[in-house]
């Protein structure tokens, strides 16, 4: 599945660092820290340079959130690292919850082909126990 536009505008690294840092009210070498605790990974341009996404400043903007709540870094990466495992288990379930429907509605229809309507299924009473004294009487 193909990003939409709005999806690769989000991840396209287009930022240098002194506009990424200015975007997220931090200093650039805030950002470069942040790397280094493996708080933030930019993109690389063939020469080195970090190029950084609007992706990125999101996850900058949540980093001060965080640091602004009294966080330290080391706080701030595992908070993330849970964001983001609550997220994948959120797809995971929302994937399993569609199988289950999708699952269910296959099974409703294969059970419909195979109903009888009642009257063909069922004899009336007085009729079956005609039926039950014939074949006991034989």
């Amino acid at each position: 599945m193909s990003p939409t536009p709005d999806e690769t505008t989000r991840v396209r690294a287009v930022y240098i660092i002194s506009v990424a840092a200015e975007l997220a009210g931090v200093h650039p070498q805030t950002l470069r820290i942040y790397e280094r605790k493996g708080l933030l990974e930019p993109a690389r341009t063939t020469g080195g340079s970090r190029r950084y996404s609007e992706a990125d400043i999101a996850h900058l903007r949540r980093i001060q959130e965080l640091t602004d709540e009294g966080l330290n870094l080391a706080g701030v990466k595992r908070v993330l690292e849970l964001e983001a495992r609550i997220a994948d288990l959120e797809a995971a379930l929302h994937r399993a919850r569609a199988e289950a429907v999708s699952a269910v509605d296959e099974a409703h229809r294969t059970h419909r082909r195979d109903l009888v309507p009642l009257r063909q299924s069922v004899a009336p009473l007085d009729e079956a126990a005609r039926i039950l004294r014939r074949l006991t009487e034989s």
